[in-house]
């Protein structure tokens, strides 16, 4: 290889070093402007309400018990019965716990930005078994048993959008704000003053709960058998938490979707006593299953994914032009590889700006034949011919179909990517199988192919 050749591939080289400022720069207001969208979104939240949990009902019987212990004083050596009192609670799970709701979703706009809301409409339903005394059995005089009340935990209460009342056993009773316990947050709670200690009890309740937020709707499975159904015309779901649905079914409509869980799949009975007892309440909190409303259609996200293919790109283009030069006998000066690498670099620039207000099938397809259009008018000129800045056209064109092919396949991305550069070099192998590299260097004319 000549020093001619050699400072022609060397130059070519710098070129693509020098083209990654660009695209680097691209690359960081894409970061920009996804991190200013989610800062809308989160405004947006702000003032609506954020992702709803729903975790209970659960049945407080808040209680003082009287503890007694000797105590010796070691200068007397003298026993004394001392007597103090402690203060805790008892929790009840549902035997059963159904919840069915309906979800609509609407958006929000902010500017440029939107974001995706929705409102439940659920009814739930359930009973709780209370045991003789409550499973008191030992020492019964020693406890004294405060009013127990039915708490209800709603990660964020300003999304509920109806008054709400339970049917607890025929009767009708006001819920009032506020969970009443640390373990569930915020939420509500509705006292049972006519709850008491004795006979074992069985609690049919029942209420409607409308609420509005954000993102994602979980539900903790509190019943002892969970059965939950809901339904929306949301036709983008992504199920999340730790238990998938049993059914469902997704169409152009929307979904609707049924999980069922029991105390065997979810141990919930003894991550509450260990969320209550030692304070560790990680497993009792991870115990949770919903939907997310995300929209899958990140613009953001795949001209991210987009321009992370952008090296690759300049360099086929800049292979191909060479190859040209080589192949046809043309003389392209560096600064033409230049022009034609900043209209590539331009084409990410444009993707992310008609994206934020177009589809991006329909931005990627703009800004793709933009730049098709624009580096097949120049290189026409350059190659000396319509006939071959046409057939590096098409190239080019179907480059970016491959291009958009590999942001829709995400599963096979890699395998894609892999045998379009395995395909690519077989290419340019079969074209210069019979070139003559040293002549090419001496200026000879190139050996047919």
């Amino acid at each position: 290889m000549t020093r001619t050749l050699g400072f022609k591939l060397g130059t070519i080289a710098l070129l693509m070093l020098l083209l990654m400022i660009p695209l680097t720069l691209i690359d960081g207001l894409i970061g920009e402007r996804q991190a200013a969208r989610d800062g809308v979104l989160a405004n947006i939240a702000q003032s609506s309400s954020y992702s709803q949990r729903i975790t209970g009902p659960i049945l407080v019987v808040p209680y003082t018990r009287t503890v007694r212990e000797w105590k010796t004083y070691e200068q007397t050596g003298q026993r004394q019965l001392e007597e103090s009192e402690v203060s805790s609670r008892l929790y009840f799970l549902p035997e059963r716990f159904n919840l069915t709701g309906t979800v609509d979703t609407e958006l929000r706009a902010r500017g440029i930005y939107t974001a995706r809301l929705y409102k439940s409409d659920s009814q739930v339903s359930g009973e709780i078994l209370l045991p003789a005394n409550y499973g008191i059995v030992e020492n019964l005089a020693d406890y004294r048993f405060e009013q127990p009340f039915l708490a209800v935990g709603i990660s964020d209460i300003r999304g509920i959008g109806n008054a709400l009342k339970v049917r607890l056993n025929g009767q009708s009773l006001d819920f009032q704000p506020g969970s009443n316990e640390r373990l569930l947050g915020a939420g509500v709670h509705v006292p049972l003053a006519s709850l008491q200690a004795g006979a074992p009890q069985s609690l049919d309740f029942a209420f409607e709960l409308k609420l509005q937020g954000t993102s994602r709707l979980s539900v903790t499975p509190v019943g002892r058998d969970s059965r939950v159904e809901l339904s929306s015309s949301w036709p983008h779901p992504s199920f999340i938490g730790e238990f998938l649905p049993s059914e469902r079914s997704i169409d152009a409509k929307g979904f609707s979707a049924i999980w069922q869980t029991s105390f065997f799949a979810t141990n919930l009975q003894e991550a509450l006593a260990r969320c209550v007892g030692e304070g560790q309440c990680d497993e009792f909190n991870s115990r949770e299953f919903g939907v997310s409303f995300v929209d899958p259609v990140d613009q953001y996200l795949k001209t991210d994914r987009a321009i992370k293919y952008a090296l690759l790109f300049v360099a086929l283009t800049f292979a191909g032009f060479f190859l040209m030069e080589v192949l046809k006998r043309l003389a392209m000066h560096p600064v033409q590889y230049g022009l034609v690498g900043l209209a590539l670099a331009l084409f990410y620039l444009l993707l992310l700006s008609l994206s934020e207000h177009l589809p991006f099938s329909l931005a990627y397809a703009i800004a793709a034949s933009a730049c098709v259009a624009l580096v097949g008018f120049y290189v026409s000129h350059v190659l000396q011919g319509w006939v071959r800045g046409g057939g590096f056209t098409l190239g080019l064109a179907a480059l970016y179909g491959l291009l958009y092919g590999l942001l829709r396949a995400e599963d096979y991305a890699l395998l894609m990517g892999s045998l379009l550069v395995f395909g690519l070099l077989a290419c340019v192998m079969v074209l210069t199988r019979k070139l003559d590299w040293y002549g090419v260097g001496r200026g000879q004319p190139a050996s047919g192919n």
